[in-house]
């Protein structure tokens, strides 16, 4: 292990990065004017009834009923509570691996827009949680990343500076609001992105 830099602190997201998303398709599938993932994230980003239920406003049941009117989702709330709970499908090969290797030297704290359903599976199932010094499950928060003030409440609790921290997250749009707000940021895909990134810092041995 080396560190070519002055980071002490990194945050990773989940889905997309430690996190095997799936379902995602047979959303845009299911919404009539939505043509890619990119376009459904930018919505699922900014939709209302998305925002509400991961910063914990509203149960999984409004949630649905919201989701379904808002995109136009063809199908009933408990079919969708059923697919929608299967979108993290499962961790990616070296998750944990990669999480152990670095624990020792950086301080490591997951940052993921989520909800109650889903971090049911990622601490009760997998006991992701615990491979972390912090977690910030925006449920739990009631704020989200892209919004700044996701970033303040991190950086206030880590209690290191912008400069000094590194976010990982496969999402373009988090990924420029966390490098606005000065903090190191890359964006990748899988594990392997994740390494590759590091590497590049000179956080881990090539």
């Amino acid at each position: 292990m080396k560190n070519g830099s002055n980071i002490e602190a990194i945050l990773f997201d989940l889905g997309g990065v430690l996190i095997e998303l799936a379902g995602v398709e047979q959303m845009v599938a299911w919404s009539p004017d939505i043509a890619t993932t990119d376009e459904l994230w930018r919505r699922w980003l900014h939709s209302d009834a998305v925002r509400r239920f991961e910063t914990g406003a509203i149960g999984r049941a409004e949630f649905a009923t919201d989701v379904i009117a808002e995109f136009g989702v063809p199908v009933s709330p408990d079919e969708f509570l059923r697919a929608f709970t299967w979108w993290p499908r499962a961790l990616f090969p070296g998750a944990l691996a990669l999480l152990a290797e670095l624990r020792p030297h950086y301080r490591l704290a997951s940052v993921s827009n989520t909800n109650e359903i889903h971090w049911q599976r990622f601490s009760g199932e997998w006991s992701l949680d615990q491979s972390f010094h912090y977690n910030f499950p925006s449920f739990r928060l009631g704020k989200l990343k892209p919004d700044e003030n996701y970033f303040a409440h991190v950086l206030e609790t880590i209690g290191t500076p912008a400069g000094r921290v590194l976010f990982i997250d496969d999402n373009a749009i988090n990924v420029d609001a966390a490098a606005r707000f000065g903090l190191v940021a890359r964006r990748v895909a899988g594990v392997g992105g994740a390494r590759a990134a590091l590497r590049e810092l000179g956080l881990l041995d090539a």
